[in-house]
């Protein structure tokens, strides 16, 4: 008698806030057999265990995937249109279809052709692994990445803020204008771009 395995996949976002930058989201089937000891959300966390616990993530997950929406994508869906859209993009890259998809959140994407059920769960980054596991893969791509926006976008220090709306970042985008990679749907950087228009 064959068993069929049902697998569970845990989803999460990282970078609704920030003003530049795409928003990214992980899907993670965590392996039983393979626990992974201080998972949490990844805002509990410091960079150096984020960075410890993705490596174990990607070794030990029965199956793992990261995507993203750009800039283009967020000022065209709005931000909640292009996280789901980076969920959904996340889910269907799995190379194991789950039968159930737990979401942090109260927001579930269109992924009903890519799992059996799909359940929102509020608070799921810090009481379901594998949501916790998807939440640090999420925010250790998007982190990675903004140093390589610093470099090609320099004076905004994106790789100190993340790109979210800190005092320096404001000013910078007052002094330098919005760049490509801001995003213009957010009221301080159309702030930002009215102002040097006038």
């Amino acid at each position: 008698m064959n068993t069929v395995v049902q697998y569970m996949a845990g989803v999460d976002e990282a970078g609704r806030g920030p003003l530049a930058g795409p928003v990214y989201a992980a899907a993670v089937i965590l392996d039983p057999a393979r626990p992974i000891r201080g998972l949490r959300d990844s805002k509990q966390l410091t960079a150096e265990r984020r960075e410890v616990l993705a490596v174990r993530i990607c070794e030990r997950a029965i199956a793992w995937q990261v995507a993203w929406a750009d800039v283009e994508e967020i000022d065209c869906l709005n931000i909640l249109g292009a996280t789901m859209l980076a969920m959904r993009r996340a889910v269907a890259g799995l190379a194991v279809r789950p039968a159930v998809v737990q979401v942090d959140g109260n927001c579930v994407p269109q992924i009903a052709d890519c799992c059996d059920r799909a359940e929102a769960i509020v608070g799921g980054d810090a009481t379901v692994s594998a949501i916790s596991a998807a939440s640090i893969l999420a925010k250790q791509a998007r982190d990675a990445l903004m140093p390589l926006l610093e470099q090609a976008y320099p004076g905004y220090q994106l790789a100190a803020h993340k790109g979210y709306a800190t005092p320096d970042h404001l000013a910078a985008l007052a002094r330098l204008r919005p760049s490509p990679q801001h995003r213009r749907s957010f009221e301080p950087v159309r702030l930002a771009l009215n102002q040097s228009e006038t």
